[in-house]
């Protein structure tokens, strides 16, 4: 397992996804939106990066990254693998990163994200929050009315997204993934280290086929890390891991110079 962390690579996010009632059913709603200053909501895993590097593609400016660091293993809302890592990620993209502590609490620790991103909006004047959500309904709604509560745009370049088609852009546009997570059977220990390529979605394929595993793992089966991507402008260097866990439910949490 441990072969596939011993390689010089590139960090990066993850995003959590919304969209607006009225622009749900259009193809690409965010292609309506002229280039504004936005924060990301970011986890350091694909879906986040991913976001960022196409909202920055669509030419809005990326101001910040958002991370909140949640005591909470088992959040519905924040990813927790490795996320302390994101400050390297930060690093390597030249962004600002502000980091909230959450306790995790279900429902209460959007009050926290809520305090994260109004300190983006006073700190950076951004205009919008970008996300990762392909089809989280769940995240979705909240971070929605978090944005709308405070007057600003939600921006979520994946938003109903072919998962497979994804899956291979992710390969195209040359993102180096792997997974530090797993909480789904029959994944297990493993598929930790993983990197995402064509061996990995044909075995992704397969085992949406067989138990409705989500190709890319939004509903918690797996969680991901972006160790290179175009956004970075040096690369990563994993120098090592600790993993913890049994059974069907696994982390790797990362160690990076």
């Amino acid at each position: 397992i441990f072969n596939h962390l011993t390689q010089n690579t590139p960090f990066i996010t993850i995003i959590f996804g919304c969209i607006h009632p009225t622009t749900k059913q259009l193809k690409n709603p965010n292609s309506f939106l002229i280039p504004m200053k936005l924060g990301v909501l970011y986890s350091g895993g694909k879906d986040s990066t991913m976001a960022t590097y196409l909202a920055k593609k669509e030419g809005h400016e990326i101001a910040c990254l958002i991370t909140l660091h949640s005591e909470n293993s088992e959040s519905y809302m924040f990813h927790t693998p490795s996320i302390r890592r994101t400050e390297n990620q930060a690093e390597a993209m030249s962004l600002p990163l502000i980091i909230k502590e959450t306790k995790g609490i279900k429902e209460d620790e959007l009050k926290d994200l809520e305090d994260a991103i109004k300190t983006a909006v006073k700190k950076y004047n951004i205009k919008g929050i970008v996300t990762g959500a392909l089809h989280s309904e769940y995240q979705a709604s909240r971070i929605q009315k978090i944005c709308d509560k405070l007057k600003i745009k939600c921006v979520n370049p994946l938003w109903h997204k072919d998962e497979f088609q994804y899956l291979n852009d992710i390969i195209e546009n040359k993102f180096r993934v792997i997974v530090i997570g797993v909480s789904a059977y029959p994944l297990n220990a493993s598929w930790l280290g993983r990197e995402i390529d064509s061996k990995f979605i044909e075995d992704v394929r397969e085992l949406h086929r067989k138990y409705k595993i989500h190709p890319a793992g939004e509903g918690g089966e797996f969680e991901t890390f972006v160790i290179d991507c175009p956004l970075f402008q040096k690369p990563l260097k994993v120098t090592g891991a600790n993993f913890t866990g049994e059974g069907n439910s696994w982390r790797m949490e990362l160690e990076i110079r």
